[in-house]
């Protein structure tokens, strides 16, 4: 196995990330049977899968039975896999990954816009359900903008595989997101809770955009990266209301995933066991969690 230790950055002002906890602890919930695990990433071996040049991070060796290792700790039988941004649209590390478990695992790509119909059906029988586009992590980023002429395109191509797109945004920037994706041609998946600042709060006008786009049914949301928009530590109070606002508004939209291996934290590493525990205080109902962990991302993943 390729080492685990940061090694030093090739691009630069790409800045080495800490590695994930590699040693899960059983959380104290129990997950149900079928428990998805909605967003993570497998990253490396470096030495055989190189990253772009041009990245905002560089993380370490995140390999698949790091990761396999880590969902037998916490109880999970299914995952998501989602592209990286320092891989590009270079998707082999994700395909090689879906094609270990290709009954366990669903995976969404990233693709060029000109991506050829062959290659998208290729994708779809290796168990890709969606395509990534993050306008967050880029370089020369004009906050507020989307590039909706350009996701419209690319959507049209993906409509004919019943795919979504996902699209990683800061929600608070985009006040009128449900108008903006109103007719969208496929469904659209936001991660890290809408990735606001906690601070701004439930109220900002552009979370509450994206509670409208869920409540009419055209989008999805993943509880995921609470580390990413909060301005606490453990347990993340900070963002207990923006999951009960998100539950109340469609629980029959929500996803749960563990961000794995929680690229670019700043703060604290979390335990993914910790993460887990959470869910006992954004849902604690039983019978919510078990939709959210189980029958949400079997009918959006198609398991």
């Amino acid at each position: 196995m390729a080492s685990r230790g940061n090694a030093a950055s090739a691009a630069g002002d790409a800045p080495d990330c800490a590695p994930p906890d590699f040693h899960p602890r059983r959380p104290a919930l129990a997950l149900p049977a079928l428990a998805c695990d909605c967003h993570a990433h497998i990253l490396g071996p470096r030495s055989r899968y190189p990253y772009l040049a041009r990245r905002v991070y560089t993380p370490p060796d995140c390999l698949l039975d790091d990761f396999r290792r880590m969902l037998g700790a916490l109880g999970l039988e299914r995952a998501v896999l989602v592209q990286p941004s320092v891989y590009g649209v270079y998707n082999t590390v994700l395909i090689e990954a879906l094609a270990r478990a290709p009954r366990r695992f669903r995976g969404v790509a990233v693709v060029p816009p000109d991506v050829a119909e062959a290659e998208l059906e290729r994708l779809h029988e290796l168990g890709v359900r969606g395509v990534r586009v993050n306008v967050v992590d880029v370089r020369d980023r004009t906050p507020g903008t989307l590039p909706l002429a350009d996701l419209r395109a690319l959507a049209a191509r993906i409509r004919p595989l019943g795919w979504h797109m996902e699209l990683l945004l800061h929600a608070d920037e985009f006040p009128e997101l449900d108008r903006a994706l109103a007719d969208f041609p496929v469904d659209v998946v936001f991660g890290h809770f809408g990735y606001m600042r906690a601070d701004k709060g439930s109220d900002a006008p552009g979370f509450q955009a994206l509670l409208r786009l869920l409540r009419a049914g055209r989008a999805w949301v993943k509880l995921t990266g609470p580390y990413r928009i909060s301005g606490a530590a453990l347990p993340y109070a900070d963002v207990a209301p923006f999951a009960h606002a998100l539950a109340r508004a469609a629980p029959e939209r929500l996803l749960w995933g563990s961000d794995w291996p929680h690229v670019m934290l700043k703060g604290a590493m979390p335990n993914d066991a910790d993460l887990v525990d959470l869910l006992t205080a954004w849902l604690p109902d039983e019978a919510l969690r078990r939709r959210v962990l189980v029958e949400n991302p079997a009918k959006l993943y198609g398991f």
